[in-house]
């Protein structure tokens, strides 16, 4: 059985511009990697996945549930796919400290975490990020590498059953993308957790990419061809 099963057809329409996405996959690989270049639908793909974005047609099925099924007119909200996102800016709360938004992960509703929130999961992923010593500070007080970890903890502590990432490193600095794709990498192997990473660097690819699918357009390219 395959883990990923995706079928996607959506139109896009924006001041007069079209952009039609039209692909279809299936992958049993636990790193499975959409590459392509800024503007090929990559980011898009992995909104319909994870049920921010509603596709016209086809379905998304991980390990053989229908997330989404036109034809059957499934769709599970996209707090319920138990789907970890990372949006490539991390997109961390500015009005709460690390601690909470590592909480929120947990949260059902949309109020904030107590600032005394002392949960065991939250703790432990403070311990496993080494997070403790930054735990009251804000993201603005954070470092590129603090705040990559605080949104991948949040994403981790309510046990997904998947780990999507929109390019996680494009806001580092070079000399920090190395070892966090290390730390990330050694991460997902002791969690056996699957990861869908979309990226436009051929090194992403050749650190996670037990499977490679190339975007252009919003179709994909057979076979890959990345860029050495």
């Amino acid at each position: 059985m395959s883990l990923w099963d995706v079928a996607l057809q959506r139109r896009f329409e924006h001041a007069k511009r079209r952009f039609d996405l039209h692909l279809s996959f299936a992958s049993a690989a636990p790193r499975l990697v959409l590459y392509g270049p800024s503007g090929a639908g990559k980011s898009q793909t992995l909104k319909c996945i994870a049920g921010l974005t509603r596709p016209d047609a086809g379905h998304v099925r991980l390990k053989g549930q229908a997330l989404f099924d036109a034809a059957a007119r499934i769709d599970v909200p996209a707090r319920e796919r138990g789907l970890a996102y990372v949006f490539q800016d991390y997109a961390l709360f500015p009005h709460l400290t690390v601690l909470q938004n590592i909480a929120f992960g947990l949260q059902r509703g949309w109020r904030n975490p107590s600032r005394e929130s002392r949960d065991a999961a939250v703790e432990r992923w403070l311990r496993a990020f080494e997070l403790e010593p930054v735990a009251r500070h804000y993201p603005e007080q954070l470092s590129g590498g603090q705040r990559q970890r605080t949104a991948l903890a949040r994403a981790l502590v309510a046990e997904p059953r998947a780990l999507l990432l929109d390019e996680p490193f494009a806001a580092l600095d070079p000399a920090l993308r190395g070892r966090l794709r290390d730390e990330l990498a050694d991460l997902q192997s002791r969690l056996a957790i699957p990861l869908l990473l979309i990226t436009h660097d051929p090194d992403d690819v050749k650190r996670f990419g037990d499977a490679v699918l190339e975007l252009r357009e919003g179709r994909l390219v057979e076979p890959a061809a990345v860029a050495a």
